[in-house]
């Protein structure tokens, strides 16, 4: 009977009055699979520990500067595109938009919109969290000195996820090749320069494990540092003496020289 009613009493309207009512139905829906959406992506991002991974970086801090997070805005983001979309054929509906071709362009590009801001997104993210893996990792094998090393790791994720976004709004391929290969030149030049000591180092460091010119225990003075080797890596001599530790990178081992103290 409320259904007979209510489908008399819309019958009943005028067109543009029926328009109406259709259009707000459809940002109400919009509004409700917007919240639906946001509820679902972000427990699946918490299910797979986006929330965890993202603690600690730039963009995490960004976002909780702006009262959300990662997952919080992720989320946010989808639910967004939801209503966007319900409300641009909410729009249509009341023939607010000029021409059937704009909404089919709009439909068009909303999508590719979307995934490309993801990717963005998504990059700028993975590139903070690689920056502090690699940057932790680097002074973890004593070599804290090489921080160009993780903001080149961090930059040429963002430099693809942009590459990446752009090719979703698909701009010329092959501008975007000749940015690729300016990039990648880039990279070998300066990732020459910032890794030239490390290599140095490690390959100094392999030498030093196959000829073993000292080992754990020993007492040697290196570049005016001495005391009793406690560690010897591909990347660096440990000594300690009297509670000082001396971390000797191995190139430096190579061209000082090492003399053994023998008691």
């Amino acid at each position: 009977m409320t259904v007979q009613l209510g489908r008399e009493w819309f019958q009943g309207l005028t067109s543009a009055e029926q328009n109406f009512v259709l259009a707000v139905l459809l940002v109400g829906v919009g509004l409700a699979l917007g919240g639906v959406t946001a509820w679902l992506v972000r427990g699946v991002l918490v299910a797979f520990d986006v929330d965890e991974a993202a603690e600690g970086t730039a963009f995490e801090r960004t976002a909780r500067g702006i009262g959300t997070s990662t997952v919080g805005l992720l989320s946010q983001l989808c639910a967004l595109f939801v209503f966007v979309v319900a409300a641009l054929y909410a729009l249509e509906i009341l023939q607010f938009l000029p021409t059937q071709q704009l909404v089919v362009a709009a439909s068009w590009l909303l999508p590719r919109l979307f995934v490309a801001l993801l990717v963005l997104v998504v990059g700028v993210l993975v590139g903070d969290k690689a920056e502090i893996v690699i940057g932790d990792w680097l002074r973890s094998i004593k070599l804290p000195e090489a921080t160009i090393i993780p903001r080149l790791v961090k930059y040429s994720i963002l430099y693809v996820a942009a590459l990446i976004a752009l090719s979703q709004l698909q701009v010329a391929t092959g501008a975007l090749l000749v940015l690729l290969a300016a990039y990648a030149f880039g990279v070998v030049f300066l990732g020459g320069l910032a890794l030239k000591d490390l290599l140095s180092s490690a390959a100094a460091g392999i030498y030093l494990l196959l000829t073993e010119p000292y080992s754990i225990g020993d007492e040697v003075e290196i570049d005016g540092a001495r005391g009793v080797v406690q560690e010897v890596d591909v990347f660096a001599t440990t000594v300690e003496n009297d509670g000082e530790e001396y971390v000797i990178p191995n190139r430096k081992v190579l061209r000082e020289g090492a003399m053994r103290v023998r008691s």
